[in-house]
Order: structure tokens, then sequence, then C-alpha cells
């Protein structure tokens, strides 16, 4: 499949596609080592037991530093076993670090590449469908806090992404659901013949168009990526990306990280963003209805497994990144395919959505 570049001038980078990309990814190693540039892996224990023979033939004996699966390792704590690992390795500022894995991993190997020596080059080869479409691309890196979500991190663009298709052979269906929440984020937000694609044939392992809406995410998220990189632009650009996020941050941290799947809480959030949108009257009932029924339909949660307190979710969301000027923002929906951001939500309508899908 044709490649995909990313363009941000000196920062630019492709990302390539394909079912397998073995030989291009060898090809890089070798291009690295050949030029006596050292490399090193990050990845998680998960894809040790899964594929190893996987990283091995792709990376060879080159040193890794292995992570605890799940959104507990995306932490400071973590991040300064990585920088410990890097320094004890010896890597120099010519060297390069392959983040291989999940979300989890390339926020945090992208993070570790971005604050080692003040930055290191790092190449993404995500094995998760959420990282395919979402995390690898636009270099955001970083870990959650004791406060909320992402609070600590950096813009480090990767010198390229190697997204092989093939790599998601092995993933549990829990999590190719949670990766299916944010292609329905993308179609929601900018893409309404993709979203349309989705109520006709959900996605799945063995779907004919995998790989190409794959390619189709990333394509989006580039384009909003190129015009709004760091997240300044007043209205609209980067912001847009978070739909569903807000409240799906705000989930995750105060019913315990691991207690559900980023994409789990996202698709929660995404119901919940919905209903806003509906109160503000960006939505019909009739939308919201199908945006229900297509996460439902990915196996994805619209309510909380279990009720969690409002008052905490709403302390959250007070440290939230979209916050300006003390006033939170919210990305909301003009339509199916239509996002926007919106300010001056009345914190009524906020609780009313959060109620709807299950806080008390």
């Amino acid at each position: 499949m044709e490649p995909l570049q990313i363009n941000l001038g000196e920062r630019s980078y492709p990302i390539l596609f394909g079912a397998e990309l073995t030989g291009e990814i060898q090809a890089q190693v070798r291009a690295l080592t050949d030029a006596g540039r050292k490399i090193a892996v990050v990845t998680d224990q998960n894809l040790i037991t899964r594929q190893e023979a996987v990283l091995r033939g792709l990376f060879g004996d080159a040193p890794r530093f292995v992570v605890p699966p799940g959104e507990g390792s995306k932490s400071i704590a973590e991040l300064g076993r990585a920088l410990e690992f890097l320094a004890n390795e010896r890597l120099d500022r010519g060297s390069a670090l392959f983040a291989v894995g999940g979300g989890v991993i390339g926020d945090l190997g992208g993070f570790a590449a971005a604050s080692y020596l003040r930055g290191i080059d790092y190449f993404q080869v995500p094995t998760t469908l959420l990282a395919m479409v979402d995390s690898s691309v636009g270099g955001k890196t970083g870990v959650n806090l004791a406060a909320g979500k992402n609070l600590a991190g950096a813009f480090h663009q990767p010198r390229g992404v190697f997204i092989a298709t093939g790599l998601l052979s092995t993933l549990p269906p829990r999590e190719f659901a949670a990766g299916a929440a944010e292609v329905i984020k993308t179609g929601l937000l900018g893409d309404a013949d993709l979203f349309h694609q989705l109520e006709r044939r959900p996605l799945s392992l063995d779907h004919t168009d995998l790989a190409a809406i794959v390619r189709r995410c990333c394509a989006i998220k580039a384009k909003v990526v190129e015009a709004d990189e760091r997240e300044l632009a007043p209205q609209g650009g980067r912001a847009l990306l978070n739909l569903g996020h807000t409240f799906g941050h705000a989930i995750e941290q105060v019913a315990g990280y691991g207690a559900y799947l980023h994409g789990e809480a996202v698709a929660i959030g995404l119901a919940a963003a919905a209903r806003l949108s509906q109160a503000l009257g960006g939505l019909t009932a009739a939308e919201v209805a199908r945006i229900d029924a297509v996460l439902a339909a990915h196996a994805l949660p619209v309510r909380l497994r279990a009720p969690l307190p409002l008052a905490d979710l709403r302390a959250v969301m007070a440290r939230d990144k979209k916050v300006r000027a003390g006033a939170l923002r919210f990305i909301v929906l003009r339509g199916i395919g239509q996002a926007a951001v919106q300010g001056a939500v009345d914190p009524a309508l906020v609780d009313a959505s959060f109620r709807a899908v299950g806080a008390v």
C-alpha cells in the first residue's frame, strides 16, 4: 500500500503500510547499524510472550526494555527506568529507539526518546489497532500522573512509522475492539462516509478493507497534525482528535487505570459526547442512537459497567489538557462527520451527559 508522508518540515517522516513489513524494518535497522548508530527496543511482556520470534527476526539481539502490559506502565516510574536503561546501554545522540507495541509503549518510548540526551530518534512499530490508527501518528508522547492522564509529555515526532497489519493476528478481541473505538471516532469527527461504512459492516481482523481503513484514519490524522502540530489552534485543529476523550480520560482515571481499556473508556466518552452534542443542538436523538449502535456492534460499551461518582469525574475533568484560562473546552458534534470545539458549556449539561452513561 502506498506510503503516507507526514509533512512537518525537518520533522517530516513516512508511514509505511503492509500486511507485513519485515524487510522494510530490517532495512531500517541495517541502515542505522551500518552507519554506526546503536539501536534499542522498548516493548511489553505481552509482545514478548506472543511474538518473540517476530521481535528476534526484526531486531536480532538489540537490547530490549520490557515493561509490564497495561496503562499502569505509562508512569513516571517506568519512564525513569527507561531512561536508566538507555544510559546503561550507552546509547548516544546518534542512537535510535524502536517502540514496538501498543499505545502505552509508543507514548512511553517516545517520551523516553524525547527526554534522553534532550532527544534521540525513535521509530514506531505499532502492534495494536488503536496504536496503528491513532497514537503512533503525530508525535504526542507522554505518561500519566496521579492528577490525570497524559499530563506529562512532549511533542517528539518519530523518524518513521511501520504499520504491518499482520501484527494484529495475536491481538485479543477486546484489544481489537478498543482500537475500533478510535476508528469510529475518526469517522465521527471528519469522515461521515467512514462512519457509514462501519455501520454497514463492523471492523474485524478478516475485514477485506481493514488495511485501507487503517490508512484512511492515518491520512485524516496526518492532515490535522500538519495543520496544528502542537494543538495551539484557537478553534478546531488537533483538539478535534480528542472527541470523546475528555469524558473518557476522566472515566479511566476515576475507575482506576486498567479497569477500562483506553478504547473502552473512549467509547463511553463518545456516547457521552453524543448526548452533550444533542443537548447543544448538534445531533438528533436518531443520530445518537446510531452512534450507540455502531459502538455496540464493535463490542464496545456505551455505559459504565459500574457507577462512578460524578463529583470525582468532574474534579478530574477540571485538570484536562484542554482547559484554557480555567475553562474546560469540549469536542462536540455538529452532525456525523462534523466536529467542533465548544467552550462555555453549562456544567449541568456535562453532568447530565455523564449521568446518561451511568455516573451517579
